[in-house]
């Protein structure tokens, strides 16, 4: 069985505890922390390694839980608002939030969200490695026929609604499945990382940057995100060459 670490943030101690409770409930999820303070919960995961899910109210002190998802979405695989209010449906949207529960929600509820977010594909992660060099998967374009596309030959990854187009470097793939879904197997292979909402894209793959536009090795160009930006200058610092100061 997977296991999946899971965080909680939110003001209200009693919602703390029913989530605690519902979380117990399903085997599969560890809960590894709980916050209370959202800028305590940000200063915290900001240097923590990957989550697999965030549990977050919105309606908090000090600090907002889209607020804070704008820097933690990049942390976290799935992302569940639970809130007691409606009119935040739309800013969930736009932070990529995987689910919105209403409170008071029930156990049934909860457990069938989590289902859905995690058992399409849960375990594929773990049939492919690191050091795999390639993948096949089925190109609607072509009649479903099985593709053969090598891990360093993706460019980026788009979102096409159910569809994901796999932009290669000598060929273009649509497939059926979601840029989630994707972006699970490929968040063990570092170079994969989302810059852009829609897009995944191979770091090795980028051609030159001017501002928050990527330009990349196939000539398609991206913009970063707003929420990616602090990841992205975190790379590219890292990758800068400088010269030296004397």
């Amino acid at each position: 069985m997977v296991n999946y670490n899971c965080i909680i943030i939110d003001d209200d101690h009693y919602a703390i505890e029913g989530l605690k409770r519902y979380i117990a409930l399903i085997p599969s999820l560890i809960l590894t922390d709980a916050y209370t303070d959202p800028v305590k919960a940000l200063m915290e995961l900001s240097e923590a390694g990957r989550i697999d899910l965030i549990l977050m109210d919105i309606d908090m002190p000090h600090m907002t839980g889209i607020e804070l998802s704008k820097t933690l979405r990049a942390k976290t695989r799935k992302l569940i608002f639970t809130t007691a209010h409606t009119q935040y449906g739309y800013e969930a949207f736009e932070v990529e939030a995987d689910a919105y529960l209403l409170k008071p929600y029930t156990f049934s509820k909860f457990a069938a969200t989590v289902t859905r977010l995690f058992a399409s594909g849960a375990d594929t992660p773990n049939e492919l490695r690191p050091n795999d060099d390639y993948f096949f998967v089925k190109n609607k374009e072509e009649n479903h026929k099985l593709v053969k596309i090598h891990f360093k030959d993706v460019v980026t990854v788009e979102s096409k609604q159910n569809y994901v187009m796999i932009h290669a470097v000598n060929k273009q793939v649509l497939t059926y499945m979601s840029l989630t879904e994707i972006g699970g197997i490929l968040e063990q292979f570092p170079d994969f990382v989302k810059y852009h909402r829609s897009f995944i894209i191979n770091r090795r793959h980028i051609e030159s940057v001017t501002g928050n536009m990527l330009k990349m090795s196939n000539g398609l160009q991206i913009m970063v995100g707003e929420n990616f930006r602090k990841n992205f200058l975190t790379f590219l610092d890292a990758k800068l060459l400088k010269a030296s100061r004397k």
